[in-house]
């Protein structure tokens, strides 16, 4: 069985990740709006840098004023979510224009970051931080 892309409220889907977080992304024709959990994103995400980050799909194909973005996004902290966001409106945009797809990979944002905090190892006090050697 084929299933669309397509959801109910008529937009194109991505769904995005970074380190913990996972981002589901839709977007809509309309004015420009980004929505992050019922929240404006200026509300959600007050650091100007992180916005950037989230609208740099939207500015690299030029589709600012094209769509309206809804997120649902869960995990980790708000770099991790802002990261999730902007590649899963990346993948959207390339649902919705296979064209996008050149322009938004020369800028890195259709691969998913797979950089994660490594695991504490027995016997060392972090990932690789060893305990402090005495001689005597």
């Amino acid at each position: 069985m084929i299933r669309s892309t397509r959801t109910p409220r008529s937009g194109m889907t991505g769904v995005g990740g970074r380190k913990t977080a996972t981002a589901r992304v839709l977007l809509q024709p309309g004015t420009g709006n980004v929505i992050v959990d019922g929240q404006p994103m200026e509300d959600r995400f007050p650091r100007l840098a992180l916005q950037n980050q989230i609208t740099l799909p939207l500015r690299v194909t030029n589709t600012q004023r094209s769509f309206n973005v809804l997120v649902k996004v869960s995990g980790g902290g708000i770099s991790g979510q802002a990261g999730a966001i902007t590649h899963g409106i990346a993948r959207a945009l390339v649902k919705v224009d296979e064209g996008h797809r050149t322009t938004l990979r020369q800028a890195g944002l259709l691969t998913r970051d797979s950089r994660a905090k490594e695991r504490k190892k027995p016997g060392l006090k972090r990932a690789r931080k060893a305990p402090q050697y005495t001689k005597r």
